[in-house]
């Protein structure tokens, strides 16, 4: 009896016009999309499991998933048919051929998540679902003071919008948290080894409101040390947030 042969893909998305990546009960999903083509494709009911989810408009520039199917299909080949059919908001840069235990999710080593900003009144029309808006100019070298604070291995309960968690630890490894300007765009670099949902754009809200002068950053180690969410943590929206990289 033949194996079924695992595959690698790394997907690229705009996620302005999608409920996120996994799939839903209302709503299109990229997940949804993806494994509908591969029943095209490949005549088999395929599930795709990606590396994490991604929330209702949530960008990737390089999500990465895998599946399995029942027989040995090339890569290159795979890669074309899938960019032949899905919308053009998806891409799929790359398939290849894995082990049968990789898994996207629990092989990952790290991830890589950006949160771009535009500090000024008007964004470029061609930028307005990659960057979020925030007129009052703000203040970047007590955004990375706070920034600082908030790395490291922390219970980050605080830092979630999960409040039905269960059992599930909300210590992370942060490995780094940092926030660099060049002209009118700041951009949020978060590095983890795993994040609570909407924990990102989390952080990225708390940062704003530190450069806006709303919180000083000394505050953040209170926030951290309280481990409770409050109204002082507010959750950026989700246009500037884009998923850059997964590392195994």
């Amino acid at each position: 009896m033949s194996k079924d042969v695992r595959y690698k893909m790394v997907v690229s998305y705009d996620g302005t016009e999608y409920a996120g990546w996994q799939i839903q009960p209302n709503g299109l999903t990229v997940q949804e999309a993806i494994q509908k083509v591969l029943a095209q494709i490949t005549g088999e009911t395929i599930k795709v499991h990606g590396s994490g989810r991604t929330d209702q408009g949530v960008h990737a520039r390089a999500q990465v998933a895998h599946f399995d199917c029942a027989k040995d299909r090339n890569p290159v080949v795979l890669c074309r048919g899938l960019n032949a059919l899905l919308p053009a908001d998806i891409r799929v840069t790359r398939v290849s051929r894995v082990r049968s235990d990789f898994h996207a999710r629990r092989s990952t080593v790290n991830k890589e998540y950006r949160y771009f900003i535009w500090n000024h009144d008007v964004v470029p029309p061609f930028l307005r679902r990659y960057r979020t808006r925030v007129r009052q100019p703000l203040d970047v070298d007590a955004m990375r003071e706070a920034a600082k604070m908030l790395c490291g291995e922390q219970d980050f309960a605080a830092f979630t919008a999960n409040s039905k968690r269960g059992d599930e630890s909300t210590v992370r490894h942060l490995m780094e948290l940092s926030v660099t300007q060049k002209g009118r765009e700041i951009v949020i670099r978060a590095v983890g080894d795993g994040f609570l949902y909407k924990m990102v754009r989390s952080l990225s809200g708390w940062l704003i409101r530190v450069g806006n002068g709303s919180v000083e950053p000394g505050q953040s180690l209170d926030v951290l040390e309280s481990r409770v969410r409050t109204a002082c943590v507010r959750t950026a929206p989700p246009e500037g947030l884009f998923l850059w990289r997964v590392k195994y």
